[in-house]
């Protein structure tokens, strides 16, 4: 692909990371000077300068590793019958990458923490060239070294793919808008991603009469992410099956639940990155402190997985053993489906 044209067509992410993808270093840094307004020549290393909170760093990255360190996954062995054991076992990933919004340091703890406490080798961090000094400064208190001042889609295609400059990596996470999780999703036929994690949502169920301060307070807290987060309110009236089917139906990334039944709705819902319960949990209060990671399911993904966790830094190996006396017995088995689906050579292993 030539280098990026100034036109009046919308630039269509897939020429972004396909670019990057071709070019390396020249398209990442092209690319960098027109949507960052950036001057360098090649990919920089984001530098650590400026005052930020450490001890409140530090207490959140705390909460987040106490609370994903209780996440690992068991090993497990069995014996599944005479002479055929079996073996799951969970290793960490060997290198990820994390997206980084501008300037979101609490992103960064709830996404490099937990590669940490899994045990990843190397962590890569990209983010917008704008703020980028906060989350290297945050970065070196958690002891993360590599840390880019690149953002946008060229970032994810870099990561992805790799350049000159950027080696490429195992896994992408982290939460963007919608030009960084569309690319996530565009790399993915190539590299795993976490999730796709923004733009921000929130509904706010509450019962009739409630607080409107506080049911404002969620609404407002939300909407800061950007113009185009969403915040939705159920109002919870006699038919509480109702108010649950209305949230069921929004798969949101968060739910805060107000109100005298807030407990009876908190277990039944299924359909939610995070639940917030009664008015002393506010959404925000899980974006920055309690542990619980705010990388969450976005734009109805709800429905079908849940928010970050340890284990997606992670992997499985399965690891099978047969002895002699085992393959004689799986040997009917394993000829007669062999047979079946017309594989002579599958069968043929079963006797030996």
């Amino acid at each position: 692909m030539s280098k990026p044209v100034k036109t009046d067509r919308p630039i269509a992410i897939e020429d972004i990371v396909n670019d990057v993808r071709e070019r390396g270093d020249e398209a990442l840094v092209e690319w960098s000077q027109r949507f960052d307004a950036t001057t360098a020549t090649k990919p920089e290393r984001a530098v650590a300068y400026g005052d930020i909170p450490t001890a409140a760093v530090l207490a959140a990255a705390e909460s987040v590793r106490t609370w994903h360190a209780a996440q690992r996954p068991a090993d497990l062995m069995l014996e599944v019958s005479p002479g055929v054991t079996l073996e799951r076992r969970w290793t960490p990933l060997r290198s990820v990458g994390i997206y980084v919004p501008k300037g979101l340091v609490s992103s960064l703890i709830m996404t490099a923490v937990p590669a940490q406490v899994a045990g990843v080798e190397r962590i890569v961090v990209c983010t917008p060239p704008s703020g980028s000094a906060a989350v290297a400064a945050a970065a070196a208190l958690l002891g993360i070294d590599e840390v880019w001042a690149v953002g946008g889609a060229q970032a994810i295609a870099a990561m992805a793919y790799g350049t000159e400059s950027i080696a490429p990596v195992d896994k992408i996470f982290g939460p963007g808008g919608g030009a960084v999780n569309t690319a996530k999703l565009l790399v993915s036929r190539d590299v795993a991603i976490d999730l796709p994690a923004g733009p921000s949502e929130v509904v706010v169920v509450a019962d009739e009469g409630f607080d409107e301060t506080i049911i404002q307070q969620e609404l407002a807290a939300q909407m800061e992410h950007g113009p185009d987060s969403r915040a939705y309110v159920v109002r919870v009236g006699d038919d509480l099956d109702a108010a649950l089917a209305e949230v069921e139906g929004y798969a949101a990334e968060h739910v805060a639940l107000l109100g005298d039944r807030a407990e009876s709705l908190a277990g039944r819902i299924r359909n939610a990155g995070a639940v917030f319960v009664g008015p002393y949990s506010p959404v925000p209060a899980g974006d920055y402190a309690t542990g619980g990671n705010h990388v969450l399911p976005t734009g109805g993904w709800a429905k079908s997985t849940g928010g970050l966790g340890l284990e997606a830094f992670m992997k499985t190996v399965t690891v099978q053993r047969v002895t002699k006396e085992g393959l004689e017995r799986l040997a009917p088995t394993i000829e007669a489906l062999a047979e079946l689906e017309g594989m002579t050579a599958h069968k043929a292993t079963a006797r030996r």
